[in-house]
């Protein structure tokens, strides 16, 4: 994942990586504790390890609208390579979110999408007669729906039923802002993801035997900037946390200690750089 290097000019960077090399990375600082890695576009045609513990791979592009041109190697590369031992499913998944208004290439106009007619518990997302409906509740959650259905069903991962997905939530994506109810409206959307990775995961494990799910990927900072106090009756309340942020080993095992971002929530994962890889520490 790259935490820093977001937006459009780094999705172009992407497209110009084609392939992934599976050979040995630099181990992190020595350390013989059984750590993960996570990937996504930036390391299309680069080194990735050989045999980390789990992996997580990014389904999206660097927005919430697109998908990682190498999606398909670098899950055939987390299957190959990740050899397990740790609470983390071998192979998990991520996605960007994001919450763009009318400012996004597509916003919705009612409570249906993909024929599907969505349960809405804010109510009716209404365009009152053509167009795009306003950036109210309703629509927000019907947002974020939308892009975990595509990211389930459009973006090549086989079985999505089977993984755990984690919403990566950061402040370099299009986020509603500078208004009262600006985190009430983002979490809104990621109250629409979580339901629905939740409805297609419930009850069903990975092949290692692993709970599939969802959770949250942030920092507490970052978080509580986009989505603010997550009530306790909230679909968000209670996922598991990984926390990124750390830069050592030390640092990130440090960070298992810290609350969840949100209520009911714990810290299963957590995540710091070495060698210019992203490297994860399975907390519990």
């Amino acid at each position: 994942m790259t935490k820093k290097l977001t937006g459009v000019f780094l999705v172009l960077l992407g497209l110009f990586a084609t392939g992934t090399a599976a050979v040995a990375a630099p181990p992190p600082s020595g350390s013989t504790d059984p750590v993960g890695n996570d990937v996504s576009w930036p390391q299309c045609g680069k080194t990735l390890p050989v045999s980390p513990a789990f992996a997580i791979v990014g389904v999206t592009g660097g927005l919430a609208n697109n998908t990682n041109p190498c999606l398909a190697e670098q899950l055939a590369w987390a299957g190959k390579s990740s050899t397990g031992g740790t609470s983390q499913p071998r192979v998990a998944v991520y996605v960007n979110t994001a919450n763009p208004g009318h400012s996004g290439s597509w916003w919705p106009s009612s409570n249906t999408y993909a024929n599907v007619t969505v349960s809405n518990p804010y109510g009716t997302c209404g365009s009152g007669g053509g167009g795009a409906g306003p950036v109210d509740l309703p629509c927000s959650y019907i947002y974020g729906y939308a892009k975990a259905y595509d990211d389930a069903t459009i973006r090549g991962v086989t079985n999505p039923g089977t993984y755990f997905w984690w919403l990566d939530v950061e402040t370099g994506n299009s986020w509603q802002a500078g208004t009262q109810d600006a985190t009430a409206l983002n979490r809104a959307t990621l109250e629409g993801m979580a339901t629905y990775f939740k409805g297609i995961t419930a009850g069903k494990k990975g092949p290692d035997g692993k709970p599939a799910g969802v959770g949250i990927y942030s920092t507490g900072s970052q978080w509580g900037t986009i989505a603010g106090t997550v009530p306790p009756g909230s679909p968000l309340a209670g996922l598991p946390s990984w926390l990124a942020g750390a830069k050592t080993l030390r640092g990130a095992k440090s960070n298992c200690s810290l609350p969840g971002l949100t209520s009911g929530s714990s810290v299963a994962v957590t995540q710091y750089v070495a060698a210019g890889l992203d490297y994860d520490y399975a907390c519990r």
